[in-house]
């Protein structure tokens, strides 16, 4: 396989790879939303989307940086494998909670499709990618290894070049040493000069390789800062995500119990007044019956405090149990 047909397979995978995360997170926003805003109060129901989007983000990042580590053919340890099945598992978990907690078996099994999918796909595109890499170092290698088989050939060629025109004018100089001293000087002159143009060329091409070797290691330690730096961002960028919202948390925890506070003046105020000496309007009587039942109060307690009958302070109680039952005793006094 060539280069370019290793490219198209590269953008293959990483296409196919990212349409399936992408899928895979509008999927999970728009399953997991319903399930979050009922399970948030209503003034908040508008942060329901935020845990998926959390969630898949961590999918994005994991993807993304393996991709990365598996082109550089880097290992990153232990924690982004925790990291992919935990984001994996927690999408799956989000994704079924709402069939399972309604007990739907076939819920469970179809809203299970898309987090699983992103899970293998993860788990296979690294594969692949690392079984690319690994790949292209071994042609590399051996294509390598190919140039330096040539090379050698060359030398080699050149050597016993080198060894037949020693020969050729020991022979010479053997059949006319004394008639041709003046020739065997010019060919010797001559030897001299072309090894020492081999030894200069010989240098000046340890001289290009040492320099290559060099701009290659700056390169790399080029690389590897500027992906220092860019980690060393995306860290500080999550640490100010997590205190915004730690500070966003506590400040809903403090106006909730601000709001029970409040709640429990008010009742606290009603149920102190002490009896009524005469009926008193249903509206306050209602809000009386409300603070008595969230306090335990008994029936007849409520009853004094509003000056309702017993029977009519009953059937709030009961609304408050259950609104279906206390709507169906109202019915029923109606009709009497």
């Amino acid at each position: 396989m060539n280069a370019v047909q290793t490219r198209s397979a590269e953008r293959a995978l990483s296409g196919g790879t990212w349409l399936i995360v992408c899928g895979a997170m509008l999927y999970s926003i728009l399953t997991v939303t319903p399930l979050m805003a009922e399970h948030t109060s209503p003034e908040w129901a508008w942060t329901a989307p935020i845990l998926p989007l959390v969630v898949d983000a961590a999918v994005v990042i994991v993807v993304k940086l393996d991709d990365v580590l598996a082109r550089l053919g880097g290992d990153g340890g232990r924690w982004p494998l925790v990291l992919r099945w935990m984001t994996g598992l927690m999408t799956l978990a989000l994704n079924t909670a709402d069939s399972a907690l309604k007990k739907d078996l076939v819920g469970v099994a179809v809203h299970s499709v898309a987090p699983l999918l992103l899970i293998v796909t993860a788990e296979t595109s690294l594969a692949y990618r690392r079984a690319i890499a690994a790949a292209l170092a071994a042609q590399d290698a051996e294509r390598k290894a190919e140039r330096e088989k040539a090379a050698q050939a060359a030398r080699e060629r050149q050597e016993q070049a080198r060894a037949e025109a020693r020969e050729e004018r020991e022979h010479a100089e053997q059949l006319a040493r004394e008639q041709r001293e003046h020739e065997a000087r010019l060919a010797r002159e001559q030897a001299e000069r072309e090894e020492r143009r081999h030894r200069e060329e010989r240098e000046a091409r340890e001289r290009a390789e040492a320099a290559e070797r060099e701009a290659r290691e700056r390169r790399e330690r080029e690389r590897e800062q500027n992906e220092h730096a860019a980690r060393e961002r995306e860290r500080q960028a999550r640490e100010r995500a997590e205190a915004e919202r730690r500070e966003r948390a506590a400040a809903v925890e403090r106006e909730r119990r601000e709001r029970e506070e409040r709640a429990e003046r008010e009742r606290a105020e009603l149920l102190n007044r002490g009896p009524a000496e005469e009926k008193l309007p249903e509206d306050e009587a209602r809000q009386i019956v409300a603070a008595a039942f969230k306090a335990a109060v008994s029936v007849r307690q409520a009853a004094e405090l509003c000056g309702w009958s017993v029977g009519w302070v009953s059937t709030r109680y009961a609304e408050h149990r259950d609104p279906d039952s206390g709507r169906r005793a109202d019915l029923a006094i109606a009709a009497q």
